[in-house]
């Protein structure tokens, strides 16, 4: 794979850079780890391979697998954190799945693709958009096939939005892909973003700061992606970061043992003021409840504290901007569907009792 190297006049400055930044990410993870606090339950059945999405201070959580009834679901459920309080509502008429994608495009929802595991052969590649207005919905635009009637229908997908678009990529359809589309809830259109440059992979995490797109992590053919990469859609510029894995000489990345993983989640939060990313839970051969930090300034990483409960993959997560505060539940343990949920506090002092 080819590494992409500093100016070699430079070099020598940047390895006493990247060391000093290296030594003080060690010291804030003495002084501040973070904490998971274990905060409720789910208001419906344990699940993993749920989607997710939030609309203003209110998030939402929708189908799943249930180990208990060895079944697919299709529930939908509101989530007040303010009040603490679960609704239920409208069940999604699209069909009970897993491993679709969750997204919010201005005072909606959407839910689209993902996979009937009890049904052989049965992937999606519907769109639907849920108003929680009218408590409704209604379907959209199917995601578009790439070479053939059916080939557009995927799982483990990734999903992100930014203003008044969705971005909807990658996911497995008996082979893994890499493709990115633009969904244009108006139009009700979906349009190929052709340039995409990232490794075919399923699993992986996105997040969004500063109208820009991130994308890590993930799976292919049992190899976990170390390649990160962020996207400008005001220029339609892709741009690789540094890689998440000690996979060159480079020193920034000794320590990068375990960031690399699949069906994990993500958070942006504030940690002391500043904005950060989190990437928690997920699989990396063993369930990796490893969090590590994300350093939007410096395209670095640090490690903090542990997810503290069960190790699981195919969680979820809330980012609730507005309150700036993150919470990651739900998944499955070996085959053990989960209900629990934990508050994220980037800056509290770790405490295993909580």
């Amino acid at each position: 794979m080819m590494k992409h190297l500093g100016n070699l006049f430079f070099f020598s400055a940047s390895i006493v850079l990247i060391t000093l930044s290296c030594n003080k990410q060690q010291q804030n993870l003495v002084s501040n780890p973070g904490n998971w606090v274990q905060k409720f339950q789910i208001g419906g059945w344990p699940r993993n391979g749920a989607s997710s999405w939030v609309i203003g201070d209110t998030g939402y959580i929708v189908a799943g697998y249930n180990s208990i009834n060895d079944s697919c679901l299709s529930d939908l459920w509101q989530f007040d954190p303010n009040l603490n309080r679960w609704a239920q509502k409208a069940y999604f008429p699209g069909g009970a799945r897993q491993a679709g994608v969750g997204f919010a495009i201005g005072k909606n929802g959407y839910f689209a693709t993902g996979y009937n595991s009890k049904i052989k052969g049965k992937s999606y590649q519907d769109c639907w958009q849920y108003s929680p207005a009218s408590n409704s919905w209604i379907r959209m635009a199917d995601l578009p096939d790439i070479n053939g009637t059916g080939t557009g229908a995927r799982y483990d997908a990734l999903a992100f939005s930014i203003g008044n678009f969705a971005y909807v990529g990658t996911g497995f359809n008996g082979t893994w892909l890499n493709d990115i589309w633009k969904f244009d809830p108006v139009a009700n259109s979906w349009t190929s973003i052709s340039n995409s440059p990232i490794n075919k992979r399923s699993g992986a995490v996105a997040f969004v700061y500063n109208n820009i797109g991130y994308i890590c992590t993930g799976s292919n053919n049992g190899n976990e992606q170390y390649d990160f990469w962020k996207y400008d859609p005001s220029s339609g510029s892709w741009t690789r970061l540094r890689d998440i894995f000690n996979a060159n000489k480079d020193i920034y990345n000794d320590a990068y043992t375990s960031i690399i993983r699949d069906h994990g989640v993500a958070l942006v939060q504030p940690n002391n003021g500043v904005w950060k990313a989190y990437v928690t839970t997920g699989l990396n051969g063993t369930p990796n409840n490893k969090t590590w930090e994300y350093d939007f300034a410096t395209d670095l990483w640090v490690p903090k504290s542990p997810y503290e409960r069960a190790g699981r993959q195919g969680a979820v997560s809330w980012s609730f901007i507005n309150l700036q505060r993150g919470f990651v539940g739900t998944g499955n343990s070996s085959t053990l569907s989960l209900d629990d949920y934990d508050e994220w506090f980037p800056s509290a002092t770790f405490n295993s009792n909580d």
